[in-house]
């Protein structure tokens, strides 16, 4: 499973979710769908988020194995 921290990025830069869409070029409901764990982006939209916000790819997504969870 992939947990990103894109909610809580958009919240601390007083971004809305078509704001960053509109950044990265992609629509707002993929920024909804990758936030709601539904979507995995590509390498060129992680990155991309990533320069958004100064971070590194690693900063914002992380992959966790659903058996960590239980």
């Amino acid at each position: 499973m992939l947990k990103t921290r894109i909610h809580e990025l958009r919240m601390e830069h007083n971004l809305q979710q078509v704001e960053l869409a509109e950044l990265v070029g992609v629509r707002r409901e993929t920024i909804s769908a990758l936030e709601r764990g539904k979507y995995n982006p590509s390498l060129r939209l992680a990155m991309n988020i990533a320069d958004v916000f100064q971070l590194t790819v690693e900063d914002i997504f992380e992959f966790v194995d659903e058996d960590d969870d239980k």
